[in-house]
């Protein structure tokens, strides 16, 4: 039986934390900021977690953390 293989792409955009929960960062923050508020661009630099409908998803895709 091979190594379960982490998948790349999802490793550099979610993290665990020591609770076992998973990090992930906020979208629309890249780009056409200037028609964004300041509230709102600071909001998004804030990490948030993955809802739980996406956990199982995610977590098969970390099977090594």
């Amino acid at each position: 039986m091979p190594k379960m293989k982490t998948h790349r792409g999802a490793a550099k955009r979610f993290k665990a934390t020591a609770s076992g929960k998973i990090k992930r960062s906020k979208s629309l923050s890249q780009h056409i900021l200037t028609s964004k508020t300041t509230k709102r661009k600071r909001n998004l630099r804030k990490s948030d977690l993955i809802s739980a409908a996406d956990m199982k998803k995610v977590q098969r895709l970390l099977p090594n953390g």
